[in-house]
């Protein structure tokens, strides 16, 4: 399936297949392709909780709203954030840069985060965004459904997947065999209302 083809067609499906199981080749491929999504400073800041143990997310449904979608697809992606990655080690993030370029954005890494805490939390988020819409779209092409959600308590659900302290939940993607289609697109706003050239 061509890109064009995978954002036309991908819709948030809420009804799967409970039956259809993901090939562990086919997990490793969709994250192998999500993990190419850029973040800021490429600090690599997101963190991806694939949930198959039945328990856990019958758990996790418990917290979000009895969301079917979350025990009955065949796979559910709790996509978490490190908001503290750009401490830990961030010469890893360009090692295979060379060496006047890691010398000139590694130091660079510490001067933008540190002791900006929203910053980080919004950069987190952003990373997640960018990556949660990668791994859809993979999904896709994959020939598999998604649905993103955010309909779920954070805290119960942190409990749950035994979040550490320095990490946020952003939000979390159901994959799998879709029963039946997504019902028709609410409404797209005018082209005009949302693309806006030069300025305000």
């Amino acid at each position: 399936m061509n890109t064009f083809d995978a954002i036309q067609q991908r819709r948030s499906v809420k009804h799967y297949d409970s039956t259809h199981k993901i090939s562990e080749a086919e997990i490793k491929q969709l994250f192998e392709l999500t993990l190419l999504s850029p973040t800021s400073f490429n600090i690599q800041n997101w963190r991806f909780l694939a949930v198959k143990n039945p328990e856990i997310r019958q758990k996790i449904r418990n917290a979000a709203w009895d969301q079917a979608q979350i025990t009955d697809a065949s796979i559910l992606v709790v996509i978490c954030a490190d908001l503290k990655a750009w401490q830990k080690n961030p010469a890893r993030y360009w090692q295979n840069a060379p060496t006047e370029i890691q010398k000139m954005i590694v130091p660079m890494i510490g001067n933008f985060y540190e002791g900006k805490e929203q910053i980080q939390r919004d950069e987190a988020i952003r990373s997640c965004g960018i990556a949660a819409q990668t791994l859809m779209l993979t999904a896709k092409a994959m020939g598999y459904d998604s649905c993103p959600m955010i309909g779920f308590d954070p805290v119960k659900v942190a409990e749950i997947i035994n979040l550490p302290e320095d990490h946020i939940i952003c939000l979390m993607i159901s994959v799998g065999k879709a029963l039946k289609p997504a019902l028709p697109r609410g409404g797209q706003l005018d082209f005009n209302e949302v693309v806006i050239f030069d300025q305000f």
